[in-house]
């Protein structure tokens, strides 16, 4: 779990006997840090670093976040399929999404929405206009191709960069970004692609806790997760592109990876992503 010096920073509070939901709800999910997860008389407890053991209600969970530290028992997955309760393995605050374990007795109804939505071209289409809606406010697009629109905000992302740049002062010469080797990389593009990275986590942990599938866009295709693309495309030039321009005049040219990730949990904290992708995703597929 959290140090307690920690708690006004992290993105998600630490389990508690007082913070575990209650039994009439159907908690979207837990994270869990540095501890074991073990079976007691067919339950779940939790055995924290600090020694606490926290009995988990897994029936009212659908998903438990296993972030640095933490170990299961074969057991305890057993227990956990049973109830169909999620497992994701995820960085600290769930940053970094790194794997997930879907229960075979899954409840698949919002992802067959989400199929039966992307299979048609004109509901696929409506999805897309909602999204892009939340970009140009003041723009009809009710007879915009999924194209026409893409190009749209191909200019607007790049009059934003520009429009920062300006603002902060910056030499920027364009979003620049090769996979594996970030260290070519100016100071702003680092941020940005670290930035974006811990948000691509962040949605990927919500979107697989609510059931439904990050493979399955309406905008983005040919991609590793395309519905986690188009839902952070929502939040990034509020969450990222204004912080990355920022900590880069703030920093002088020296990447800190420390303070980059301080500032975007603070972000996403004053921003209540949180909060904001669950009815954000209703709003989109019309569920």
């Amino acid at each position: 779990m959290s140090n307690e010096g920690k708690v006004n920073t992290r993105l998600i509070i630490k389990v508690t006997h007082e913070t575990l939901p209650q039994i009439k709800d159907r908690y979207p999910f837990l994270y869990l840090e540095y501890g074991r997860l073990e079976i007691d008389d067919s339950s779940v407890k939790w055995i924290s670093s600090e020694c606490e053991v926290i009995r988990l209600p897994i029936a009212t969970i659908s998903t438990l976040l296993l972030g640095p530290g933490t170990s299961v028992t074969h057991e305890a997955i057993k227990v956990l399929a049973a109830a169909n309760c999620n497992v994701c393995w995820v960085g600290e605050d769930s940053l970094l999404f790194y794997a997930v374990g879907i229960s075979p007795t899954a409840n698949t109804r919002n992802m067959r929405r989400q199929m039966e939505i992307a299979a048609d071209k004109k509901k696929s289409l409506e999805v897309a206009k909602k999204m892009f809606a939340r970009r140009f406010p003041d723009v009809d697009l009710s007879d915009k191709t999924l194209k026409q629109m893409m190009g749209m905000e191909g200019y607007r992302v790049r009059a934003v960069y520009e429009e920062k740049a300006k603002k902060y002062n910056i030499n920027w010469n364009g979003r620049s970004y090769i996979p594996g080797k970030m260290e070519l990389s100016d100071i702003t593009n680092k941020i940005l692609t670290s930035c974006n990275s811990a948000l691509y986590g962040i949605i990927c942990s919500c979107v697989y806790s609510m059931g439904y599938s990050p493979h399955i866009g309406f905008i983005h295709s040919g991609s590793p997760l395309p519905f986690v693309y188009d839902l952070a495309d929502l939040y990034k030039e509020d969450l990222c592109i204004d912080l990355a321009f920022r900590l880069t005049y703030e920093l002088c040219g020296e990447y800190n990876k420390y303070r980059v990730s301080s500032e975007f949990r603070e972000s996403v904290i004053n921003m209540k992503l949180l909060e904001r992708i669950n009815p954000d995703i209703e709003e989109m597929l019309g569920v």
